[in-house]
């Protein structure tokens, strides 16, 4: 791979919250077709990390590029805009709502028309393709007119994903996408990210080291706010530091 599928990139980000150092000069490479994990125990900075590549919060120092650009101190939205998607660990699905319409809610957000205020929003043909587009992607086709609130808790998941999918990303920023699910869940959703990647650069922050081992083409591992290795799963899984800092202990 070479430079042009770099989709995002973060470099030597410093983040300082008073006198505690959150992350000390993190980089980070995002490459289309590639599931980025990143690892690490509870306070390593995974999701001080995400936040800053997000624009959730700014870099105390270092900079951050999307698709070329310096978004550093481009807002999230902005970055949305731009091409980038964003899960979280705890659901974020407007659970009163159908499928159809938490996916077209995320669509019309990037698509906004201000200036055709005499519209109803459902009448916003692109949104609605997008939407149904998402849905498809993920699985949900069959349950666009259902209840956000009424799906399982991996169908939950996968309704967030699409969601992201509904802005026409071209990174996606997946928070523990994979706590609380089973077995049979798990691997639903490790299928779809395995089909997602072919388009996308897909970061991956999860504690689950058995999927993560069977789905990243490459790991960062962070122990208090540094990287202490970024490698394929085969060096990680044979470093002596990582089995050391981290993988040694579970």
């Amino acid at each position: 791979m070479n430079n042009n599928d770099i989709l995002m990139r973060g470099q030597q980000i410093t983040r300082r919250w008073g006198g505690l150092v959150a992350l000390a000069g993190v980089s980070i490479d995002l490459r289309r077709g590639e599931v980025h994990a990143v690892i690490g125990t509870n306070g390593a900075g995974k999701s001080t990390l995400i936040n800053i590549l997000s624009g959730e919060i700014p870099p105390s120092s270092g900079s951050v590029e999307l698709l070329g650009q310096d978004v550093t101190r481009w807002t999230q939205p902005r970055r949305a805009r731009a091409g980038l998607g964003r899960s979280y660990q705890r659901n974020t699905i407007f659970p009163v709502f159908s499928v159809l319409e938490n996916c077209r809610l995320a669509a019309q957000a990037r698509v906004q028309k201000p200036w055709r205020w005499w519209e109803g929003a459902q009448s916003c043909k692109t949104s609605m393709e997008a939407a149904k587009d998402a849905a498809a992607r993920v699985g949900l086709s069959d349950l666009l007119d259902r209840n956000a609130g009424l799906l399982s808790h991996g169908q939950k998941r996968q309704l967030e994903i699409a969601m992201c999918l509904a802005t026409r990303p071209h990174v996606l920023l997946l928070d523990e996408p994979l706590a609380g699910m089973g077995a049979e869940e798990t691997d639903r959703m490790l299928a779809l990210l395995a089909e997602l990647k072919k388009l996308h650069s897909i970061l991956l922050v999860e504690h689950d080291m058995g999927a993560v081992f069977r789905i990243a083409d490459r790991i960062t591992v962070m122990v208090n706010g540094e990287v202490i290795a970024s490698d394929t799963p085969k060096a990680i899984r044979a470093s002596a530091e990582v089995q050391a800092a981290y993988l040694g202990g579970h």
